[in-house]
């Protein structure tokens, strides 16, 4: 505990445990956005770098979890089906994943800030994301390599994931082990690719595991509220606090 204090206050570390009971809820509840909740909440009273290296760990088990919710099998059988936005995210994801301590804070901010605003927007207007003619190899190839950029700098991967398993109409519940096969894949490299980087280190680690237990018992109890209320009315819920949350990643990454 000692260690995890030497990055922040007590204060703080209770603000971080209460982002992460929020993210496990919401995460529990639509299959996504843990990550973003995770980074903008911590990120607003502490350093992007130490907001990313927090979610690393609780992001790699929980998307474990809804991956293999339906079991092995179905999740070897989506990995398969989605292999090439796999492949492309994941080299992107690595490659971006350097450039974390070399880029402004400001630029990072609005790297996260712009792409969850605009997704939350475009969702909450409505707008519909469809592609008549099916999936594509080509278009795999630049949503996930977009995907892995945005997750390597931020942690962040879904919204681009999102909007395109969307575009595809894909049926509920494979959409939702769809998304923690991808989001699982790309958290076992993130956190390769941040122990390399350095953002996750001896210190940064402990702080991250801590996030973990209150990550995983609210997305339990997420998934359990899931059954028994209207999934529509709390996805509409979830995209208003994302975009609450983006904008507040662009207030910081153009005014702070």
């Amino acid at each position: 505990m000692e260690v995890i204090f030497d990055l922040m206050s007590p204060a703080q570390l209770a603000g971080a445990l209460a982002v992460a009971v929020v993210a496990g809820l919401v995460k529990g509840l639509v299959g996504f956005a843990l990550p973003m909740i995770l980074i903008s909440g911590i990120g607003s009273f502490a350093s992007p770098e130490l907001a990313l290296a927090g979610l690393i760990l609780p992001t790699l088990v929980t998307n474990g979890m809804q991956a293999l919710r339906h079991g092995p099998r179905a999740a070897m059988q989506s990995v398969s089906r989605y292999r090439v936005f796999l492949l492309a995210m994941l080299v992107m994801l690595l490659l971006s994943a350097q450039f974390v301590r070399v880029l402004p804070i400001k630029v990072m901010l609005l790297i996260i800030g712009v792409p969850i605003t605009l997704f939350a927007i475009l969702q909450l207007a409505g707008v519909p994301l469809r592609l008549a003619r099916g999936p594509s190899q080509m278009i795999e190839l630049v949503v996930g390599g977009f995907a892995g950029v945005i997750g390597g700098l931020s942690g962040v991967w879904g919204p681009p994931t999102i909007a395109y398993l969307t575009a595809l109409d894909t049926e509920k519940r494979e959409h939702v082990r769809v998304q923690g096969v991808i989001y699982a894949v790309g958290a076992v490299a993130l956190f390769a690719a941040h122990v390399g980087s350095g953002v996750l280190n001896a210190t940064t680690f402990w702080f991250s595991l801590i996030l973990v237990p209150p990550c995983v018992i609210a997305m339990y109890v997420g998934a359990k509220v899931q059954d028994r209320i209207n999934q529509a009315a709390f996805r509409q819920a979830t995209l208003v606090v994302l975009l609450i949350a983006g904008l507040n990643l662009l207030r910081r990454g153009l005014f702070a």
